[in-house]
């Protein structure tokens, strides 16, 4: 279909047809907290997006173009595609380091408390526990325990301490969680 019947800001797709990387979302008018552990992560990967995977791609480009009729080589195709792919993440990468706030755990003060980067075990009421560290959006993994302070159990977890109960919704509707435990990393990440 020709791009002039095409919507110019289909929901963020570009004209490849893949997704504009989408930012977590965070409440309207809230900081982009991270640790120094995830802005050092974000940081590392943008720096070898620039200094080694791109520069790569661009040389792969550049060969596949030199070898002539560019609408049936997949080298340069797919090279193309690539390097779109990457300069989208090198901006969303940027935008999410210019507006990240560092905050740093091992400095907490209050450490009986629930805070941004605390380690927190939690009991439910069918006697299931877990334990989570309440982290920034961008740093989040499910497997590892790590989730987003922006997530209904961090902020119903969110200045709760040790034998308190809390109300998280979920779902399946509220439910009751008990803190069992609160940690905080004893030096800098």
């Amino acid at each position: 279909m020709s791009k002039a019947f095409m919507k110019e800001d289909a929901g963020g797709v570009d004209d490849d047809g893949a997704n504009e990387d989408v930012a977590p979302a965070l409440p309207a008018g809230t900081k982009n907290y991270i640790t120094p552990r995830g802005f050092a992560a974000l940081r590392e990967e943008r720096e070898r997006l620039v200094r080694v995977e791109r520069p790569e791609v661009v040389k792969v480009v550049s060969w596949a173009a030199a070898n002539g009729d560019r609408s049936e080589n997949g080298d340069y195709l797919y090279g193309k595609r690539r390097l779109r792919e990457i300069d989208r993440r090198l901006r969303f990468l940027g935008k999410r380091l210019e507006s990240a706030e560092v905050v740093d755990p091992a400095r907490q003060v209050r450490r009986d408390q629930v805070f941004f980067g605390a380690t927190v075990g939690y009991a439910t009421m069918r006697d299931e526990e877990h334990t989570i560290t309440i982290v920034g959006v961008d740093e989040v993994d499910s497997s590892a325990g790590r989730v987003s302070w922006v997530s209904p159990v961090a902020r119903a977890l969110l200045k709760a301490r040790v034998g308190d109960t809390v109300a998280v919704r979920t779902p399946h509707g509220v439910e009751q969680i008990e803190v069992l435990s609160i940690a905080y990393p004893g030096t800098a990440d």
